[in-house]
């Protein structure tokens, strides 16, 4: 072997490394959308969730990609540590399909259909058809199809130039020697071990000892322990994953190595004891790329079905290795872990993002309350919660800027845009919500009230208020832009009244019915009032614009309001007539 066979094994192994990675990740955001409907599903039946693990693992084609989200998603609350069980375990028979696939590298025969079931024979077929729908294609599915595609290809090339520089191995003294010393079982483990380790990838390193099997130098008494190795050593990923999470998410990285150990244990255990009382005769044989995948895939299949029974069993042991702290932890706001799967990040911050909408539009609520019944505990409330959304808006758009920079479709994009938005509406809703306990408050210690009069003013205003929150808030929840619709109507009306009042409150100064300090205070309370309801108002125009693929929030006015809208005219007539200040 020379140094451009050398130079040749690295190239193949970095393409195979690369085209694999370029295929899951494409396989990845085709499915990833759907995964969090699969995850609701989600039940306590093992067979289920087992179904589940195998099914998403032969879709993504890594293992380790979904013991990684798992970790994440116990960290965030949405699973817990029980569900996640049968998952990982389903999981690790999953990965075996990219084996079967590589082995069909090493098919000899000289009919033509035999041949055309080689990968190397159909990948090119395959990267050309890729290519096609990456530069022809607009729609983000068969861009991404296409990028599957092209991986798979670089994957197969990449094995292919593996193979090829590893073929003049077999004819070396060196390489015999170094095999021989495989025949130990525990330096063979070890080597499958640390081998996949270091790539963080089991799929990979079993291809790797695929294609140096097409050298006619592995045994299955080599490849057997190494194999078993290799199975251990794809539990680093979801060890590192679980650096800086909760004890939950630290259970499913535990109960992944738990189950690995023991089920080498177990398989080589009685391997080698069946071994004393049968004769293998194929141990001394030379081992094929098909032999491996059924190898891998005897190992998995193994450990399920004797380990499946006994999850409880493990589960209990996995707690007592990890126990609960004395005082419950807290859940992380968003897991880090999820942002290798955009489209189930988005969900999860869309979720905290109505949390803090809620938070929000109530703040506001109990903040008019102030006026009629000052209440001081409620004022701290006021204030815990308004930094409560402060926290949300950071770490909610932190998140979304993280999300932001990876690849997203199009549909990701509309959704990161739409919640950006939302999230500085919000924020100053509750903003408004403490600025307007602080007049109640600033009034309060200065024994100042408003008269009846401005008190009943303020009354229309304050519920023509609530009922703009009530409507913007389920519109938002629900994206329901026919309820989004009837929010403009009521910040038009809800702007008259303001006007109304500051006309009403000039007269009062001039005639002296009020002091210009309880002027200035109403007049800043009212500005407010209608401060809340314009970010209602961009709110609806949000909803309306995903609802009709992008209509701009200028585009929606000039159509509602410069052409006369017949719904939004009527609207407003009633709510005029609903909402009256004499």
């Amino acid at each position: 072997m020379n140094i451009f066979s050398f130079f040749t094994l690295l190239g193949g192994l970095a393409l195979f490394l690369y085209g694999m990675s370029v295929m899951s990740q494409g396989l990845e955001k085709i499915a990833g959308g759907k995964f969090e409907a699969i995850l609701k599903s989600m039940t306590e039946n093992k067979m289920r969730s087992l179904g589940l693990g195998i099914g998403t693992t032969a879709i993504i084609q890594s293992s380790s990609a979904i013991t990684v989200m798992l970790v994440g998603l116990v960290n965030s609350g949405i699973m817990t540590f029980e569900q996640s069980v049968g998952v990982v375990m389903g999981a690790d028979i999953g990965t075996t399909i990219t084996a079967w696939v590589l082995s069909m590298i090493g098919i000899e025969s000289s009919n033509f259909f035999v041949q055309m079931l080689k990968p190397t024979s159909f990948s090119p077929i395959v990267a050309i058809v890729g290519v096609g729908m990456i530069m022809v294609c607009k729609s983000d599915i068969k861009r991404d199809i296409g990028t599957v595609f092209i991986g798979f290809a670089l994957l197969m090339f990449g094995m292919e130039m593996m193979s090829d520089a590893m073929r003049p191995l077999a004819d070396m003294p060196q390489f015999a020697s170094v095999m021989t010393a495989f025949t130990n079982p525990f330096l063979g483990l070890l080597t499958g071990l640390v081998l996949t380790a270091i790539i963080q990838s089991s799929s990979a390193s079993i291809g790797i000892l695929q294609a140096l099997s097409l050298t006619n130098g592995i045994t299955y008494q080599i490849a057997i322990p190494v194999i078993m190795g290799q199975n251990i050593g794809t539990c680093i990923t979801a060890i590192v994953s679980s650096f800086g999470v909760n004890k939950s998410a630290k259970r499913v990285a535990a109960f992944h190595v738990t189950v690995k150990i023991l089920g080498v244990m177990i398989f080589l255990l009685v391997f080698y004891i069946l071994g004393m009382f049968v004769e293998y005769n194929f141990i001394e044989r030379n081992i094929s790329p098909v032999g491996i995948a059924m190898i891998h895939s005897v190992f998995n299949l193994f450990i399920v079905t004797v380990l499946l029974p006994f999850t409880d069993k493990l589960v209990a042991l996995v707690m007592k290795i990890i126990p609960d702290d004395e005082v419950k932890e807290e859940i992380e706001f968003l897991d880090q872990r999820l942002l290798n799967t955009p489209s189930i990040a988005l969900s999860e911050c869309g979720k905290k993002t109505n949390e803090m909408a809620k938070m929000a539009f109530n703040n506001v609520c109990v903040a008019i309350t102030m006026f009629e019944d000052y209440n001081e505990i409620r004022y701290e409330n006021i204030e815990r919660v308004e930094k409560k959304v402060d926290k949300y808006e950071d770490k909610i758009a932190e998140y979304l800027i993280q999300i932001s920079s990876g690849n997203l479709t199009d549909k990701d994009s509309s959704e990161l845009s739409k919640q950006l938005r939302a999230l500085s509406n919000f924020e100053r809703l509750s903003d408004h919500a403490m600025n307007v306990a602080d007049i109640a408050k600033d009034l309060h210690y200065k024994d100042k009230e408003f008269n009846e009069i401005v008190m009943g003013e303020l009354e229309v205003l304050t519920d023509a208020l609530k009922e703009i929150m009530a409507i913007t808030y389920k519109a938002y929840i629900t994206m329901n832009d026919e309820l989004a619709k009837k929010v403009e109507p009521i910040e038009e009306v809800i702007d008259d009244l303001v006007e109304k009042i500051k006309e009403n409150n000039v007269t009062r100064l001039k005639k002296k019915d009020n002091t210009i300090e309880i002027g200035l205070k109403l007049i800043d309370l009212i500005t407010n009032y209608e401060r809340v309801s314009d970010h209602c108002s961009n709110m609806a125009v949000v909803v309306i614009e995903v609802s009709k693929n992008g209509m701009s929030a200028h585009e929606y006015m000039s159509n509602i309001k410069a052409r006369g809208d017949r719904d939004f005219k009527r609207m407003y007539l009633e709510y005029s007539e609903k909402y009256k200040i004499i």
